[in-house]
């Protein structure tokens, strides 16, 4: 990002490529749903690749094809299905990202960061996995029954994309906040080291302006996203680690995807 010029950031929780029914959107529609969701950076959460439950799609890829993403990286967090059994899945290699051209050789779920702008260099950050487990209702395989599971975290990750006089890093945080706050500090002091100034953009797990002051960032973002239907908490964050950005034009989108709010803003240097 030269002097002068300005970049529109976005980040989606795209809730495995579900539409406000809890379907999985094919690939057609899902590129659909970003008609009009104008932004040269989004960060992606909870991407399948490979996954029967979506078809078998390489949503990160669609994503980029709709929003003329000339390049992308999708970083899976894990390889198998997420379930809340562990043996259905195993912990991905965070070095081993995915861009244009790859091909999927199996089922995987995990984060996405797609650019218009040339990308000159690409990173990724593994965040280890918590040891929390999350209460979720569904339905029984056995009985067709609702019933509660225990889900156990999954291994997080980081991906940095560095552009031309800015970096602009995607991550999903642990849906535990203490597991969320140590992530979040790891991920700082990563950031420090990357070409600055650094944008951090994704579902954060954590609310309102508790990230921001924990990053002592800036807020570039102040909106609820989460649920979609009727947000009432802000759980989806793009944040300035640096001074002497700026944002402009922030947005929430309701989508025809995701269980969160798409947010958007415009950065630029003051």
């Amino acid at each position: 990002m030269p002097d002068g010029a300005a970049l529109r950031v976005g980040t989606l929780n795209m809730a495995s490529g579900r539409g406000s029914d809890g379907r999985v959107l094919t690939a057609p529609r899902l590129a659909a749903a970003l008609d009009g969701l104008d932004v040269d950076v989004l960060a992606v959460q909870e991407v399948d690749a490979g996954q029967p439950r979506s078809g078998g799609t390489d949503q990160a890829a669609v994503l980029a094809g709709a929003l003329g993403g000339a390049d992308w990286r999708a970083a899976a967090t894990l390889t198998g299905t997420p379930s809340p059994f562990r043996g259905t899945w195993t912990a991905a290699d965070p070095a081993a990202l995915r861009g244009p051209g790859s091909t999927v050789t199996g089922p995987a779920y995990g984060i996405a960061l797609v650019s218009r702008r040339p990308v000159w260099q690409w990173a990724s950050l593994g965040l280890g996995t918590g040891r929390a487990r999350l209460p979720v209702r569904a339905p029984d395989p056995a009985t067709g029954r609702p019933r509660l599971w225990w889900v156990p975290d999954e291994p997080r990750i980081a991906v940095a994309a560095c552009l031309d006089g800015l970096t602009v890093v995607a991550t999903h945080l642990s849906f535990s906040p203490p597991t969320a706050i140590g992530q979040l500090l790891r991920l700082r002091r990563w950031s420090a080291c990357l070409p600055g100034p650094v944008v951090l953009a994704g579902d954060l797990n954590l609310p309102g302006s508790v990230p921001a002051r924990l990053l002592r960032a800036t807020r570039l973002v102040s909106a609820p996203s989460f649920p979609a239907g009727s947000p009432r908490t802000q759980l989806d964050h793009v944040l300035a680690l640096d001074g002497g950005l700026a944002g402009s034009g922030a947005a929430a989108h309701a989508l025809a995807v995701g269980d969160h709010r798409a947010l958007t803003v415009t950065v630029a240097r003051r």
